[in-house]
């Protein structure tokens, strides 16, 4: 597929579709400016013709130029994203559709708190929820019953958070309906089955309970709605559900070691506990099916309640992903055992990820297919993760990472609609509290399920025009991911020759081969045996590759980031390995301190779409940033002391 399809999506790095951008920005600028003088073209303009030559207005409109001028100014020392020299951190150029759908929607100021705030914009972030739902092989026909569900937050931090908080909902809503003695068949024999029903028979036990409670009379369904919210640990919290139900405790959550650090946030606020956190060692920066097993085994032996394990699309530090498959096999084994937990996949880096396996109709593509094209990818493993991704319960995506969208955009979806209710908040002023027929009239009332308030609805409108001029499937999105995972091929093919290049100087490494689009690079100077020497110099390096808002950002030729391995997440035997390839001891991560127990590499990811251009002089991008690399190691390694302001 040509790269050509690509050139209208973005404004580029040289601003090629300025006119384009421009064209779009005020036409909609005019367009709302009609639609304001045409609401009640009767009334009289409020602000007076000639008010423009005011004195007040004259200096009111001085001072906003002069502060509007320092902050653009000030704002070209921003991180160069758009640049194809950027390779740092998971954020690239904008995608014109999410840009000027997010600036038309600006002035309508739409609040997505309520339908009756945001009657368009509401619609629209339901129906980006479906096209996400959709991506993963999730049911997304809002007739079905079990359909699934999906809402914008603020970022991935918020989405685990609401995951979180679903299973928790999940979890202990059968047991609430025991203690309240709710007349329904099936309902578990004891606390302990009840606590472990599973999210997917939890769900359908909401469900019956749902239409056994409005089936009643109204007096007499307000009564026993009041009498289960009060049996709900919603209502008691968790030390007052614990202490009515002594056979229970809090329950756990599983995380794999490269799990994201909101994990541990999401178990403060919720007031679960850090400590009810276990983050299960890796195994090549993966999660390690079999420990987690092991620990399930653990929990089950000691009646140790388990709510949820998470699987990893796409790690902070290397993307690497987690065998989803083998999770979910794990997860049916320990349910029929008679422990229940959710699975919850974070895959706010690499969700995006997915519209590569997606063919138009919403089929999973077969490796070879999703493969043409490629060197390497994905690898079995990888196909294998991604066709698991519909068996899990809940995900978290970040359209503002792989999908190219403004920051203030990510996403939370469930699997069956039915179980949002669980998470359902009144309030008079803002919702009605009646339960409406039909999917949209249903959920329209998105600040009834979400952690926030107030919420933009521009955002939503971004994420819903993107998905409509770029359908979520390998033949539109797919083409962005794909441009990335071919630079990412390129990229460590040049690796390697990089790597080859300053062996007389050092010894590098790519520690663990790419499950995806993010590359991470480890050098020790040659004899070198100290790691925290070792960490010292490529903190250098790294210094050398920021972007310094204290600099003129053109002394930058790249930019990069970095990143830290520790033992606990590569498991024992790739930490050896590494060790052993950077030429440093055993024991070399058995230290104490802040820079002795963990290796510092450099972070490369690498979505911009023009990375294979031959726009940079020196052979195109990726090539001339290794030639730039390898002259900072150079320098910093010259005879007289370590440099670490070096620019070529």
């Amino acid at each position: 597929m040509s790269q050509s399809a690509l050139y209208p999506c973005f404004l580029g790095p040289y601003g090629e579709n300025d006119q384009l951008l421009e064209s779009l920005m005020v036409e909609f600028l005019r367009d709302h400016v009609y639609w304001r003088r045409n609401l009640h073209p009767e009334d009289l303009p409020a602000i007076p013709t000639g008010a423009n030559r005011r004195a007040d207005y004259v200096e009111f409109e001085s001072r906003l130029r002069r502060e509007l001028h320092l902050l653009s100014a000030a704002l070209k020392r921003s991180v160069p994203f758009h640049s194809p020299r950027y390779l740092g951190h998971m954020v690239s150029d904008l995608l014109i559709p999410g840009l000027a759908a997010q600036v038309l929607a600006l002035p309508y100021n739409p609040n997505n708190v309520s339908a009756d705030a945001a009657p368009i914009t509401i619609d629209l972030e339901l129906r980006a929820g479906l096209q996400l739902a959709a991506m993963f092989g999730w049911p997304a026909d809002p007739e079905r019953e079990d359909c699934a569900f999906g809402h914008l937050t603020s970022g991935g931090t918020l989405a685990n958070l609401q995951g979180l908080r679903l299973a928790l909902a999940l979890k202990a809503f059968p047991v609430a309906l025991r203690a309240a003695s709710a007349p329904l068949a099936c309902l578990p024999d004891d606390d302990w089955d009840a606590f472990n029903t599973g999210p997917a028979a939890a769900t359908a036990l909401f469900a019956q309970w749902c239409d056994w409670r409005d089936a009643l009379h109204p007096r007499e369904r307000q009564a026993w709605q009041r009498r289960v919210d009060a049996e709900r640990i919603e209502t008691l919290g968790i030390a007052g559900f614990m202490e009515r139900h002594p056979r229970l405790s809090v329950p756990k959550v599983f995380a794999p070691a490269t799990a994201h650090y909101s994990w541990s946030k999401g178990m403060k606020m919720l007031g679960l506990g850090q400590a009810q956190l276990a983050l299960v060692p890796g195994r090549a920066m993966r999660l390690d099916v079999d420990a987690l097993e092991e620990a399930l085994d653990d929990c089950l032996r000691r009646r140790q309640p388990v709510l949820m394990a998470v699987g990893v699309l796409g790690s902070t530090e290397f993307g690497s992903i987690d065998p989803l498959d083998g999770l979910a096999d794990v997860r049916e084994r320990m349910q029929s055992r008679g422990l229940g937990m959710s699975l919850h996949l974070d895959a706010a880096w690499g969700g995006y990820l997915a519209s590569l396996f997606r063919t138009p109709d919403g089929r999973l593509r077969s490796r070879d297919e999703v493969g043409a094209g490629f060197a390497a990818f994905p690898r079995p493993e990888v196909h294998a993760a991604f066709a698991a991704i519909p068996r899990m319960d809940s995900i978290t995506v970040d359209p503002h990472k792989l999908g190219h969208l403004p920051y203030g955009s990510g996403a939370f979806l469930c699997r069956d609609q039915r179980a949002i209710g669980l998470l359902a908040e009144d309030a008079d002023y803002v919702f009605d509290g009646a339960t409406a027929a039909g999917y949209f009239q249903r959920h329209r009332q998105l600040g009834r399920y979400i952690p926030e308030g107030s919420k933009p609805g521009a955002n939503a409108a971004a994420v819903y025009v993107t998905h409509r001029v770029l359908p979520l499937d390998h033949a539109n999105f797919g083409l962005l991911p794909a441009q990335g995972l071919r630079a990412t091929e390129a990229f460590v093919a040049e690796a390697r020759a990089f790597i080859g290049r300053i062996a007389p100087l050092a010894t590098a490494t790519v520690p663990f081969a790419p499950d995806c689009n993010l590359v991470c690079l480890a050098i020790n100077p040659r004899g070198n045996r100290d790691v925290a020497r070792m960490n010292r110099f490529m903190r250098g390096l790294h210094d050398a590759l920021r972007a310094d808002p204290g600099q003129p950002l053109q002394r930058g030729e790249y930019f990069g980031s970095m990143t830290t391995l520790r033992s606990g997440a590569m498991g024992a035997a790739d930490a050896a390995r590494v060790l052993a390839e950077l030429r440093l001891p055993a024991d070399a991560l058995d230290g104490a301190g802040d820079d002795a127990d963990r290796i510092v590499v450099l972070r490369h990811t690498l979505m911009n779409p023009f990375l294979l251009d031959e726009g940079a002089a020196g052979g195109g991008y990726v090539r001339g940033y290794f030639r730039h690399l390898e002259r900072l190691v150079a320098a910093a390694l010259a005879p007289g002391g370590v440099r670490q302001d070096v620019t070529a």
